[in-house]
C-alpha cells in the first residue's frame, strides 16, 4: 500500500516577516510599529522561529535586543526576499488597478501642498482614483501599499526622485501684523507661531538675527495647518516654510515682514515606487503634479 509521510511544515511567512522587520530595525518595538501589530506579537512570531530553528536569532538583554551571528549572515538575503515580493505586490496591484494612486505624504504637505494640485487632477483625469495617507513618517515604499511619498528628506536624492522644493524658512504674518513690525526686535511683542515638531525653527531663525529667543511669547501646535490659519487671522507670526506657504503669499492672506531666509539641509522630495514610475499614469499625472513647480522654481531661480 502507498505510503504518504507527513509532510513537514516551514516557519509561518509572518514570523519570517517579524523576524526580517526586528533584525533590520533592531527593535521589537520598531518591527511591530511597520507591520501593525503589538511588539507581544513580534517576540511570539521569533520565539517561534527561533524554536523551529533551534538557534537563537536575538539576544536580548536590559538595553534591548542585539543579533546573533546567524541572524547577520542570514538578515540580507531575507530582505532582499521581502523586497522582491514588495515589488511583485506593486506591480500586481498597478496591473490590477492601474488608474488608482496612493499617496503617502507629511500632514502639512498633504493639507497645503497636495491638495490644491489634486483638484487640478481630478479636473485633468476625472478616471483617476486618488488615496491620500497623513502619516509623520515616510512609510517603506518597498514594503507598504503606496506609490508616491511626499515628505521633507535630508537624504540623497535617487534617480527617481522629483525635487519639488528646497526647505527654506521665514517668518509670515497678516499684513495687519507687518504693519507693526518695523524691525525684528518688535516680534516680542507678538506671539511666535509654529508647528511643534519643527519647533527648533524660530531659534534657528532668530539666532540668525543675533537675537535670543528667551522672553518671547511663544505657541506651538500640532497641525503645521493650524498655525497656518493662526497667522492668516492675525493671532500671531508663523516661521513657514516656502513650499507650504507660497500660495498665501501669492494672494496677499500672508506678507513676510522681514527680508532673507534660512536654507535647511531638508528637500521637499516626490518618491515612487519602481512600477509606478514606469507606468503609463505615472506619466499622466507627472505633468499636473511636478511639472508645473518645476517650471516655477527654474523662473524663480531656485
Amino acid at each position: 500500500m502507498a505510503i504518504t509521510p507527513p509532510r513537514s511544515r516551514g516557519p509561518h511567512l509572518n514570523a519570517l516577516r517579524a523576524f526580517e522587520a526586528a533584525a533590520r530595525l533592531g527593535s521589537f518595538t520598531a518591527a511591530a510599529e511597520e507591520l501593525g501589530v503589538t511588539p507581544g506579537a513580534i517576540a511570539q512570531h521569533i520565539k517561534s522561529l527561533e524554536a523551529w530553528a533551534g538557534a537563537p536569532l536575538f539576544i536580548r538583554n536590559i538595553r534591548g535586543i542585539t543579533l546573533s551571528a546567524l541572524a547577520e549572515e542570514l538578515l540580507p538575503k531575507f530582505t532582499l526576499a521581502f523586497d522582491q515580493l514588495g515589488l511583485a505586490t506593486q506591480a500586481l496591484r498597478n496591473k490590477a488597478m492601474p488608474n488608482r494612486v496612493r499617496i503617502a505624504a507629511l500632514p502639512a504637505i498633504a493639507q497645503l501642498w497636495l491638495t490644491p494640485r489634486l483638484a487640478q487632477l481630478r479636473q485633468s483625469h476625472p478616471e483617476v482614483s486618488i488615496s491620500v495617507s497623513a502619516m509623520e513618517t515616510p512609510p517603506n515604499l518597498s514594503r507598504e501599499p503606496y506609490d508616491i511619498t511626499l515628505f521633507y528628506s535630508s537624504e540623497p536624492l535617487k534617480p527617481r526622485d522629483i525635487l519639488i522644493a528646497e526647505d527654506r524658512i521665514f517668518p509670515v504674518c497678516a499684513p495687519s501684523v507687518a504693519s507693526r513690525l518695523e524691525t525684528v526686535a518688535d516680534l516680542s511683542g507678538e506671539v511666535l507661531l509654529c508647528d511643534s515638531v519643527w519647533h527648533n525653527d524660530w531659534d534657528l531663525w532668530l539666532s540668525g538675527q543675533s537675537i535670543n529667543r528667551q522672553g518671547f511669547s511663544s505657541t506651538s501646535h500640532s497641525l503645521f495647518s493650524i498655525a497656518l490659519d493662526e497667522a492668516r487671522h492675525g493671532y500671531g507670526v508663523l516661521m513657514a516654510h516656502e513650499a507650504l506657504v507660497t500660495r498665501f503669499l501669492e494672494n496677499g492672506e500672508l506678507v513676510r515682514p522681514f527680508p532673507g531666509h534660512i536654507d535647511l539641509q531638508t528637500k521637499l522630495v516626490a518618491r515612487f515606487t519602481a512600477s509606478f514610475a514606469g507606468s503609463p499614469l505615472f506619466a499622466d499625472i507627472k505633468p499636473v503634479l511636478f511639472e508645473d513647480e518645476k517650471a516655477r522654481n527654474r523662473e524663480e531661480g531656485h
